[in-house]
């Protein structure tokens, strides 16, 4: 671990000049990588989500630096509670999934079965954030182009309660349910 790039990621703030210099130093050098994506799968570390904010920069300039860490982030994914790390988490599994969709060697199955059962965890979860929210049913909405049960399971899943959640949830669910009627009325 690369204590001086530690001490930098505990110390930095969620300003984005902050975030972007940070990142930098990580493209700039990927030997940093591994360390990023361990301080912010650490959630002992009560800084974790500091790593998590600068590790969604990161993956969504290069996405393909997370292929060789997919086991770890997958494995992991259940375990964040903090939801200033499951919002950068959640953008995360989105840019692996638009990725696999062109490049289907970079992800395997049981990892995409992980992030698809994660995703409607914190979508069904009643405290969780709306961005997380977001990114989630995004995510399966991209996942049930290649998996028939996920359509009908996610349009249940926006449907109920639709109207007690906020203006962005309804956006974003509105979005979504268009798009699966979309794709409900070509087959």
């Amino acid at each position: 671990m690369d204590i001086f790039f530690y001490n930098k990621v505990i110390n930095s703030t969620a300003h984005r000049a902050i975030r972007d210099e940070l990142s930098a130093m990580v493209l700039n050098d990927k030997n940093l990588f591994p360390d990023l994506l361990h301080i912010g799968f650490d959630i002992q570390d009560k800084n974790h989500h500091k790593a998590c904010w600068i590790l969604e920069l990161v993956c969504e300039a290069n996405i393909e630096w997370l292929k060789d860490y997919l086991h770890f982030f997958c494995e992991r994914l259940p375990n964040f509670t903090n939801e200033s790390a499951i919002r950068p988490i959640a953008k995360i599994c989105l840019f692996a999934v638009k990725h696999s969709s062109k490049n289907p060697d970079f992800i395997s199955e049981k990892q995409l079965q992980q992030i698809t059962e994660v995703c409607f965890d914190w979508l069904i979860n009643p405290d969780e954030k709306v961005a997380a929210k977001a990114y989630a049913m995004r995510t399966l909405y991209l996942l049930g182009e290649n998996n028939d049960w996920i359509y009908p399971e996610l349009q249940i899943t926006l449907e109920q309660d639709f109207s007690q959640h906020t203006a962005a949830y309804k956006a974003a669910a509105k979005d979504i349910l268009q798009k699966i009627r979309k794709q409900q009325k070509k087959h």
